[in-house]
């Protein structure tokens, strides 16, 4: 009889065990996400589009998860340090990161030791926005337009701000400046709105920054807007001419921004989250915050995005090693 039951009561507690390890399963993990508040790490500081972007974006992942996300900004390295917490932290859907596309596409082939490997330390979710750039001038630089900036510059040892060495900032900057044959110095910052101050004290002389940050200081006349990057002009500066008809033809720079997951996150939490950025990104107020801050959303599922990322990073490791930019 006492063995019967000792068998008996051995079954039940295995059974129970099993549900037990059902449920801690990270299948069961996966269903049941999320049940906590989820961290949205910026790269930069606050103030720069990457952030800007980013509470937008939180504030309606919050509601469409029924979770909070929130904004966390860890800036430095051109990104790198927010990228190693990300990568070191679980992957269990809790922390994601929204990463500038040149953290994914330029650090990699610009600094000569990293903290990550962007190929595979993270998975690729999705991209989620795209805007274009604007070149403004301090107010102390002598000039008017694009050809007066760079004959000016063929003149003057200028220097130019960005959110970070390999930033978007830093390479649109980059690309304009060898487009124009003009010598500039790069002077790096921890975050784009750091920059753009400094800017607006007189402090640099020049910058090439996302258009979501830097419209605001151009229309309040803290800084003189010279050209847009993109191939049209911005709604928001309509008349701002681009940099294409200003004299460089065919010139064209552009940012975007894109979701990543420490690597081993289970596809079905990065499928829960990339369904929820595509209804955030379609969303009437989203789209209308992004339209008002001069950027463009854009998404594409993980296949999609891994191409994209893999085919600028080709095109970027030409530009840098053509210009011979390098970083520690």
């Amino acid at each position: 009889m006492f063995n019967q039951r000792f068998s008996k009561l051995s079954k039940n507690l295995f059974l129970i065990a099993g549900v037990l390890a059902l449920l801690a399963s990270p299948l069961a993990h996966a269903q049941n996400w999320p049940t906590k508040t989820i961290k949205l790490i910026i790269p930069f500081a606050a103030g720069g589009t990457t952030d800007i972007l980013g509470r937008l974006l939180a504030q309606q992942l919050s509601k469409d998860l029924g979770q909070n996300v929130v904004v966390e900004n860890k800036p430095g390295a051109g990104g790198n340090i927010a990228a190693e917490f990300v990568a070191q932290s679980p992957a269990d859907g809790y922390t994601i990161m929204l990463a500038s596309g040149s953290m994914l596409t330029v650090n990699p082939n610009l600094y000569k030791k990293l903290p990550v490997n962007y190929a595979k330390d993270f998975v690729y979710i999705t991209n989620v926005a795209s805007g274009p750039m604007l070149l403004s001038v301090s107010n102390k630089i002598p000039v008017k337009n694009v050809a007066e900036f760079i004959a000016y510059a063929k003149t003057k040892d200028l220097n130019f701000g960005s959110a970070g060495i390999g930033s978007q900032v830093h390479m649109a900057a980059e690309n304009l400046t060898y487009s124009a044959n003009i010598p500039a110095t790069h002077v790096p910052y921890k975050g784009e709105s750091a920059a753009i101050n400094d800017l607006v004290a007189g402090q640099i002389d020049f910058m090439v920054g996302n258009l979501t940050a830097a419209t605001g200081f151009a229309k309040n006349g803290q800084i003189k807007p010279l050209a847009v990057t993109s191939l049209k002009r911005s709604k928001q500066l309509p008349d701002i001419p681009t940099v294409a008809e200003s004299g460089i033809p065919g010139f064209e720079s552009t940012g975007w921004f894109g979701l990543v997951a420490p690597a081993n996150t289970p596809k079905a939490i990065t499928e829960k989250i990339y369904a929820a950025t595509v209804k955030a990104v379609n969303s009437e107020a989203l789209r209308a915050s992004l339209d008002l801050n001069g950027l463009t959303a854009v998404v594409n599922n993980q296949k999609e995005f891994e191409a994209q990322v893999k085919a600028e990073s080709i095109s970027w490791e030409k530009v840098i090693k053509g210009r011979n930019i390098s970083a520690q």
